[in-house]
C-alpha cells in the first residue's frame, strides 16, 4: 500500500470518545496495508487554559517559558491516543516533536522548521508500528522546546509528509471538506471536490479555519497531496493539489476574517520616502500589513490607512504614535469593529466584471466598502463588522447562486 500521514484537531480528541473514534479511524487505515503517522492537537480547550493558567501567575509570561507549558497539551493528547491504539491491541509509538527530529530555529512562539531528523520516524515504521507524534512543536539550537504557533499541528503533519515521502496528508476536522462558504452560515455552500494550492492558501489566509495557511505553503512547495475530510463521516473530502479541477466555476469561495483593525495616519506630509518610514516602523516589530489605501495629497499632506490582525493593534498603535514627531503626522486612529470579506478563485483572471458584481452584490444589500485590495485570484474588502455575516451570504449568492 503507502504511507499515509493522518492529522487530528483537538475538537476530535476531546474526551474519551473521541479518542476512541480517532483510534479506529487510525488502525482501519493500518489494516489496509498502509504505514500510518498521526499528528495530533491538544484536547479540545486545553491549549487556551494553559494560557488562562500562565496569565493568573504572569501576564507578561517569556514566549520561552509558555513554550514549556504550552507543549504540555500535546503531551497528553499523543499519551492518550496511544494508549487507545493499545487498547484495539495495534502496536504503536507516541513520540514529542522534538523525538520525531523537529528542528526549528529560536523564535519562542511562532518558530519555523528548519529540517526534520526522520531516522526515529523511520525506524519506528520499519517495526510496523504507528507512529503518533505532538504536532505544533520542536527544539531549537539551544535544546529548548519551542512551538509553530497557531495552527501549527497542520504544518507538523505537512512537514513530515514531505519529509517521509507520503503518498498523501489528510487532514481531518469537523467539516467534510473545502466549501464555498462557511456552511454553518450559507445555506447554500457547495462542497469542493478539488481546489489549487494557491487558491486554498488565499481561502487560509483571507480568514478560512480550516487548514493554516503555512501548511498550504509548505504543501504547495513540497507537493504534498492533502485531503481536507471528516473524522466522523466516511465520504471522500477536499483534494488540495497543484492542478485542480475549475469545474466551470468562477470562484471558489467567499471568506470572512473579524480578526482585522484598520490603522489610520493622518496629516503626514505628501513627499517621497513617508510609506518607507511608516511601514519600515512595522516591519522592525515584525507587523504584518495587509490592505493599503492612500489618498490623493492635499495641503502637502496625505493620510495612509491600512488593516493589521487585531491583537497587533494595540502595539502598532503604539509603535506609530511614538513615531509620529519622525513622520510628522497630526493622529493615529485605529478600529476594530471592520472585517474583511473576500472572493478567490483562479477563474476570475480571464472574466472581466468580477470586482463589479462583487460590488453589485454589497451595493443591493446596502453595505459599504471603506477600502479594497485585488490580486488575480483574489479580491478582498473592508466593511463594518456588523455587515460581515449578510455580505459573505449577498456575494455567495451572487456568484454560487446553488443547485
Amino acid at each position: 500500500m503507502g504511507l499515509i500521514v493522518q492529522k487530528f484537531g483537538g475538537s476530535s480528541v476531546a474526551d474519551a470518545t473521541g479518542l476512541m473514534n480517532v483510534a479506529r479511524v487510525i488502525t482501519d487505515t493500518y489494516k489496509a496495508g498502509n504505514d500510518v503517522v498521526v499528528v495530533v492537537s491538544a484536547q479540545g480547550d486545553t491549549t487556551d487554559n494553559l494560557i488562562d493558567k500562565a496569565k493568573e501567575i504572569n501576564e507578561k509570561a517569556s514566549l520561552r517559558e509558555m513554550d514549556v507549558l504550552l507543549t504540555a497539551g500535546e503531551q497528553i493528547s499523543i499519551a492518550l491516543l496511544a494508549m487507545a491504539i493499545e487498547k484495539l491491541d495495534y502496536p504503536v509509538t507516541s513520540l514529542l516533536g522534538w523525538q520525531a527530529g523537529f528542528e526549528t530555529d529560536s523564535h519562542y512562539g511562532r518558530a519555523r522548521i528548519k529540517t526534520i531528523r526522520a531516522e526515529r520516524l523511520k525506524m519506528e515504521l520499519n517495526k510496523r508500528n504507528i507512529v503518533i507524534v505532538a504536532g505544533f512543536q520542536g527544539i531549537c539550537k539551544y535544546d529548548d522546546i519551542t512551538t509553530l504557533g497557531r495552527g501549527g499541528s497542520d504544518t507538523s503533519a505537512v512537514a513530515i509528509a514531505a519529509a517521509l515521502g507520503a503518498d498523501k496528508c489528510q487532514i481531518f476536522t469537523d467539516v467534510d471538506g473545502i466549501y464555498t462558504a462557511d456552511p454553518r452560515k450559507v445555506e447554500a455552500a457547495q462542497k469542493l471536490a478539488e481546489i489549487s494550492y494557491d487558491e486554498m492558501l488565499e481561502l487560509a489566509t483571507l480568514g478560512a479555519q480550516v487548514l493554516n495557511n503555512r501548511s498550504v505553503e509548505m504543501a504547495k512547495k513540497y507537493n504534498v497531496e492533502l485531503e481536507v475530510l471528516s473524522n466522523q463521516n466516511k465520504i471522500p473530502g477536499t483534494l488540495v493539489k497543484e492542478a485542480a479541477i475549475l469545474e466551470k466555476m468562477l470562484i471558489r469561495g467567499v471568506t470572512k476574517d473579524a480578526n482585522v483593525a484598520r490603522i489610520s495616519i493622518i496629516g503626514v506630509p505628501d513627499v517621497p520616502g513617508i510609506a518607507f518610514k511608516i511601514f519600515g516602523k512595522l516591519a522592525a516589530r515584525n507587523v504584518n500589513v495587509d490592505i493599503i489605501l492612500q489618498s490623493i495629497g492635499r495641503d502637502g499632506t496625505k493620510d495612509i490607512a491600512f488593516t493589521v490582525s487585531k491583537e497587533k493593534a494595540e502595539e502598532v498603535l503604539e509603535t506609530l504614535n511614538d513615531s509620529l514627531d519622525f513622520l510628522s503626522g497630526k493622529e493615529v486612529l485605529c478600529d476594530t469593529d471592520v472585517a474583511k470579506v473576500s472572493i478567490v478563485g483562479a477563474g476570475m483572471e480571464t472574466h472581466p466584471g468580477t470586482a463589479s458584481k462583487m460590488f453589485g452584490a454589497l451595493f443591493e444589500n446596502d453595505i459599504n466598502i471603506q477600502m479594497i485590495s485585488t490580486s488575480e485570484i483574489k479580491i478582498s474588502v473592508l466593511i463594518d463588522v456588523e455587515d460581515a455575516d449578510r455580505a459573505v451570504a449577498a456575494v455567495h449568492k451572487a456568484f454560487i447562486p446553488g443547485k
